[in-house]
């Protein structure tokens, strides 16, 4: 989708603000969560948001001494092998504050450059290990001693540190929801030490737009954590430097509406997941029934043990195991994928990123479902409750070890042995 620099962002995503509300003519409106006053948008869909200068905020301007409330800029670019590519290294957007948001998306690989030095970073880890522990402390030494950066941590690892030695008093972290929310506007990069589940439970920290996320792979299974934590400087120093390729992964956007709402106020909060939304039957020893619509048009109704709605990104986790195709991150789509059908000619769907999905639980059902939000949140869904999905504008952006393609390529070969198998002989039957 094309956008004009300098529209609001109403205007940047006016079309697709259309398809959905007319997608949802027969439901409660839902709310509009993108209501920043400023945005810039390029022609490839990308778009600078929330652009702020140093000590202010729009209208309300206020001087900010503290140099952690200062971010870092940023510009992105798209590019694609070959010198002789009329497309290559295309400079698309600068970005003042490091907020992304994306109207749409493209397969081409994109690179990031910091335009100004990073200051502020957050360390996010796996719990209840402790070699990450060690490792993060390790970290925060060297990021302080070396880097003089502004680190936050969470509270957990505050504590933890901070019962160490007493060294760690620098660290900072944050008390309640609303710091929480506002963690975009400080921190220019997120550190994660774990697996899948750790990136999971960073991007989940951002109700909005997500810095830049570098995850070190410190757990079982990993087809998002790239780099290796035992050359953490020399990948942290390259990621400061930059330029970066990255991976912009994209999420959904779910909204439950139950039956008895009357109007969007009375709708639940929406939330953001990186992998899946599944809905399922729960306990229950009878078959889900699910209605499925897609821009309002009647899809198909589901009957077996669930649903997956997934996005690219998570095409590696259940909706794999329930029979969905692996699919690069990059490539634009929702993943509709049966969990144990009740028919042998219910195949999987790829369907395109801009629809809206809509999934209700019929009044003749015979029992609830269930919803879980990458794997966790998990809502009952009675008769007549809905849960709708669309592609969240707030994609989480994760750096490369090499590029996109090439990180997932490894990744499908080393954590599932993709297509692993001895060589067929060279001296055994042949053609005449």
């Amino acid at each position: 989708m094309d956008c004009i620099t300098g529209k609001s962002p109403g205007e940047c995503n006016g079309d697709i603000d259309a398809q959905r509300a007319e997608s949802l003519t027969n439901q409660p409106m839902l709310r509009n969560e993108t209501k920043e006053q400023s945005e810039n948008c390029s022609t490839n869909g990308l778009c600078s948001h929330e652009i702020l200068h140093d000590g202010e905020t729009g209208s309300q301007a206020k001087a900010v001494p503290n140099r952690i409330m200062r971010k870092a800029s940023f510009k992105l670019s798209w590019w694609c092998k070959g010198d002789n590519s009329d497309q290559h290294k295309h400079d698309i957007v600068s970005f003042e504050r490091g907020n992304i948001t994306a109207a749409g998306r493209s397969s081409k690989q994109i690179s990031l450059k910091w335009e100004s030095k990073p200051q502020t970073v957050l360390i996010m880890t796996k719990p209840n290990s402790t070699s990450v522990r060690i490792l993060c402390a390790e970290m925060v030494r060297w990021l302080n001693d070396h880097k003089k950066l502004n680190i936050y941590v969470e509270p957990r690892v505050m504590g933890e540190l901070l019962s160490e030695s007493s060294y760690f008093n620098f660290l900072h972290t944050w008390k309640d929801e609303k710091e929480i929310m506002s963690l975009h506007t400080k921190v220019d990069l997120v550190v994660t030490l774990g697996g899948d589940g750790t990136v999971l439970w960073a991007a989940s920290m951002f109700k909005g737009p997500v810095p830049p996320v570098v995850p070190f792979s410190l757990g079982s299974l990993g087809f998002m954590t790239p780099f290796y934590s035992e050359n953490y400087r020399d990948c942290l120093d390259s990621v400061l430097r930059g330029p970066i390729s990255i991976t912009l992964r994209h999420r959904l956007q779910c909204h439950v509406i139950r039956d008895a709402a009357k109007n969007e106020y009375e709708m639940e909060e929406p939330v953001l997941v990186l992998n899946e939304v599944t809905i399922d039957r729960g306990i229950s020893s009878f078959l889900t029934n699910l209605e499925c619509y897609c821009d309002n048009s009647f899809v198909t109704c589901v009957q077996g043990d669930g649903l997956i709605l997934s996005t690219t990104s998570g095409s590696t986790a259940y909706s794999l195991a329930a029979g969905g195709s692996m699919v690069h991150p990059q490539v634009p789509g929702i993943l509709f994928t049966p969990i144990c059908p009740h028919s042998l000619s219910f195949r999987p769907l790829i369907l395109p990123e801009h629809v809206t999905i809509r999934v209700q639980v019929p009044f003749n059902s015979r029992s609830p479902a269930w919803v879980s939000f990458d794997g966790k949140d998990r809502k009952q869904l009675t008769a007549g409750d809905a849960l709708v999905c669309s592609m969240a504008p707030w994609p989480v952006p994760t750096a490369c070890q090499i590029d996109s393609t090439n990180d997932f390529m490894r990744s499908i070969h080393d954590g599932l042995h993709w297509n692993l198998r001895k060589t067929q002989s060279f001296d055994g039957p042949r053609d005449l």
